[in-house]
């Protein structure tokens, strides 16, 4: 069985979500899952009585099964089994016979079996996956990096479903980097963040691409100092977009959170929290915008406080938590991931604000 991501993952992902001083209490609830040793990756949902996870279950330390996990409004029970040596890292649920997981690869829940869907030849490498994203008329949108060989050299990669096969998309010359995050604007537009990788003359610098008119380009943002990148992205409206990220300096990580107005990027306040990288953000019903992520030891859950026009800090869920989802409908919130005692006990934490 391949781990090639699993110790780094371990190591870097940390404990995600951060109590923190005078904020809301976010009154999160523990709800045991059919897992006993392994770990959930991604979480999505579609109400408050339906929502699913992906992740593994090990069988011992070298094999393990690729599961899918459903919520029913009392209870997480087993959904399905994906395909083996899939490693899902990203899920996108469009409904409970139409869901997406990425990883080594990408396959689709067609109601009855998860079955793989090859992704287009690139000649940049073998494209690994690191976001989905639904869009209109049934289509699915993939990005990542295509990587000739080791990491370092991997350059930007988008695909698009179109119900029949993913096709590549054609982005303007960027060098070497990666995707991590994207979202559809509908109306054929879609925004995808990721990170243009450093040089020996240039730090690591934030990377946004906006499809617009049939056309992939580069979007001018914020350059913090020291080194940055984006890890995640989400849509408010068609003229109203949110992505987070990080910068580096010395070594020390801090939060990055840039808004789109609909024709320019900008920085928000966020506060110093050293080794808070961003690595989700959402939207509950009640129109309450949530980013959360964390390295280490250290932890970070931020809302956006519209009144003082900066982010603020909330509770913690009390996992190492590797994303978090809303819930459409509703002011529900889901975070999953492992314990932070024993060895990869899966959790999953939810929350009414």
């Amino acid at each position: 069985m391949s781990r090639r991501w699993l110790a780094p993952a371990l190591a870097v992902l940390g404990a995600l979500l951060a109590p923190a001083a005078g904020a809301d209490p976010l009154n999160w609830q523990a709800v045991p899952v059919p897992v006993t040793k392994g770990d959930l990756t991604a979480v999505a949902a579609l109400s408050d009585t339906q929502a699913y996870a992906v992740g593994y279950r090990l069988r011992s330390d070298t094999a393990a099964d690729m599961l899918a996990l459903r919520w029913d409004g009392r209870t997480w029970t087993q959904h399905s089994t994906l395909p083996a040596e899939s490693f899902p890292q990203a899920l996108a649920v469009r409904s409970a016979t139409d869901m997406w997981a990425a990883g080594a690869g990408t396959a689709q829940w067609n109601g009855s079996s998860w079955v793989r869907r090859a992704l287009a030849s690139d000649p940049g490498g073998t494209v690994t996956p690191e976001a989905l994203a639904l869009a209109e008329h049934n289509a699915v949108w993939v990005a990542g990096k295509a990587v000739p060989g080791a990491i370092k050299n991997g350059t930007p990669a988008v695909q698009r479903w179109d119900g029949t096969a993913w096709r590549r998309q054609t982005l303007p010359a960027l060098g070497k980097g990666e995707l991590n995050g994207i979202v559809s604007l509908g109306a054929g537009q879609a925004l995808a963040v990721g990170a243009q990788f450093g040089t020996a003359g240039q730090p690591q610098r934030p990377l946004v691409l906006r499809l617009s008119n049939g056309q992939w380009r580069t979007e001018p943002v914020p350059q913090p100092a020291g080194h940055s990148w984006l890890s995640a992205v989400t849509s408010v409206s068609p003229t109203e977009a949110w992505a987070v990220g990080a910068t580096s300096v010395n070594g020390v990580e801090q939060p990055l959170a840039l808004r789109w107005n609909g024709s320019a990027w900008a920085a928000t306040q966020v506060p110093p929290v050293p080794d808070g990288r961003l690595r989700a953000v959402g939207r509950t019903a009640a129109g309450e915008l949530l980013a959360a992520g964390g390295k280490g030891a250290v932890a970070v859950l931020l809302r956006w406080d519209p009144a003082a026009n900066a982010w603020q800090r909330l509770a913690d869920p009390g996992i190492v938590a590797r994303t978090f989802s809303t819930v459409p409908g509703s002011n529900a919130v889901w975070a999953v991931g492992i314990s932070r005692q024993g060895d990869l006990v899966p959790q999953t934490r939810h929350t009414v604000r």
